[in-house]
């Protein structure tokens, strides 16, 4: 297991290179740059220069292969390079915006497997009844509602109506800020999970194994707990590591609008700004996470089921 641990993180540096190369490609080609954004009046001969100093300043004057070689030997050094706007390096900002993007996240995924997976197993035991089209309703409705209106909603609601929770902001790391932000962006993942979970039980149950284990005359508790559950563990572990290492990508929308201060908003202003390294350090952090996310769920599933090997 370990030399696959260490292959995948050695798999991971070509597509973080890759990634941080389309980002600065783009980036380069598309109209405007940092230095134009300070300024008041592009079309004076003041801000002309001024944009000129800035462009040379941060090297933005050079060719874009030659500022992707000095960025590209920077990054095989861990270093992220220098935020345009905050003249401090990429790593600061980073570094106060991690914690809250993880809180986020990680509470948005516990909301989502703590309704979705026994709302899509219990959905599976009785196919066709009342739980199971509720289950429907739900993962339909969520699967089909923007982000953006159910947060608007819920804090309309729990915010403004009942006076439950804060609006927006996070207070500190008062958990009572977390938990609209993290419905809102938890309810897709649950609608997702509670479907997946039902489809994997349902083709469990219908395995020959399954009917081996109830020939034998073992309980039906043991027949879901051992046989049917571990089973479907698999496939809905697979379904969560996608969910949870796009999560924090998706939380973009959340973020700006709960005033949430993660990697998701950081991103936002410094696209707006056109601050290139922050840009691409969030991206670069994102897509990371998607990777170790992912490589965690296969040690996950093949420790679940000794069927799985890796080499």
């Amino acid at each position: 297991m370990l030399p696959y641990v260490f292959k995948r993180l050695l798999q991971a540096v070509p597509i973080l290179l890759a990634v941080a190369a389309l980002v600065f490609v783009m980036f380069s080609v598309i109209p405007g740059d940092f230095a134009s954004t300070q300024s008041s009046d592009g079309r004076s001969a003041i801000d002309a220069e001024a944009v000129a100093r800035m462009n040379t300043q941060f090297g933005l004057d050079e060719p874009v292969h030659v500022r992707f070689g000095k960025y590209a030997g920077k990054l095989l050094t861990l270093d992220l390079g220098t935020s345009f706007r905050t003249r401090q390096p990429v790593i600061n900002s980073l570094s106060e915006r991690i914690w809250p993007s993880l809180q986020l996240s990680m509470a948005a995924m516990l909301f989502a497997i703590a309704f979705g997976v026994p709302l899509g197993f219990l959905a599976a035991l009785k196919p066709g009844g009342w739980v199971d089209m509720q289950s429907m309703i739900v993962a339909v409705s969520g699967l089909s509602l923007p982000q953006f209106w159910l947060g608007l909603m819920l804090m309309y609601t729990f915010a403004l109506l009942l006076g439950w929770f804060p609006s927006f902001g996070y207070g500190d790391g008062n958990p009572r800020y977390l938990v609209l932000p993290a419905v809102a962006l938890g309810v897709a993942p649950l609608a997702l999970l509670a479907r997946t979970t039902r489809a994997a039980v349902l083709e469990v149950m219908n395995a020959d194994f399954v009917r081996t284990a109830r020939a034998k005359g073992n309980s039906e508790v043991r027949v879901m707990r051992w046989h049917v559950a571990r089973n479907a563990a698999v496939i809905v572990l697979t379904t969560l590591g996608l969910q949870f290492g796009s999560i924090m990508g998706g939380a973009v929308v959340i973020e700006k609008l709960f005033a949430w201060p993660g990697i998701g908003s950081l991103l936002v202003d410094s696209v707006s700004l056109r601050d290139i390294p922050v840009v691409q350090a969030c991206i670069l952090l994102l897509v990371l996470f998607f990777l170790i996310v992912n490589i965690v769920v296969d040690v996950l599933c093949a420790l679940i089921d000794p069927r799985i090997k890796y080499s």
